[in-house]
C-alpha cells in the first residue's frame, strides 16, 4: 500500500518541481498540488499528463484515486490557496 509521501518522492523523482503536497491516509485515494516550471505553456490536461509520466504504472497498478491540482511557479505565487 502507497503512502502519500511515497507518490510525492515518485513526482518530484520524474517531475523537477517548485512545490509538492500530496494528502491522504488511506492508501488509495490522494490528492496532490503540484507546481512545476514544467507546466508553463501547457494546457492543465498536458500538465497532469506529465504527473501521470512521472508516476508511470503506479497510476494504473497502485494508485486507485489521485485528485490533481496544477499549477504554474507564477500562478502559484498569486494564488491564495496555500
Amino acid at each position: 500500500m502507497l503512502t502519500a509521501n511515497e507518490i510525492k518522492g515518485y513526482i518530484t523523482s520524474g517531475l523537477p518541481c517548485d512545490h509538492v503536497e500530496v494528502l491522504g491516509d488511506d492508501g488509495q485515494h490522494f490528492e496532490a498540488v503540484i507546481v512545476s516550471p514544467q507546466f508553463i505553456g501547457k494546457s492543465k490536461v498536458q500538465q497532469h499528463q506529465l504527473v501521470y509520466k512521472a508516476l508511470g504504472d503506479r497510476m494504473q497498478a497502485e494508485i486507485h484515486a489521485l485528485a490533481i491540482r496544477t499549477f504554474t511557479p507564477e500562478v502559484w505565487a498569486q494564488s491564495t490557496t496555500h
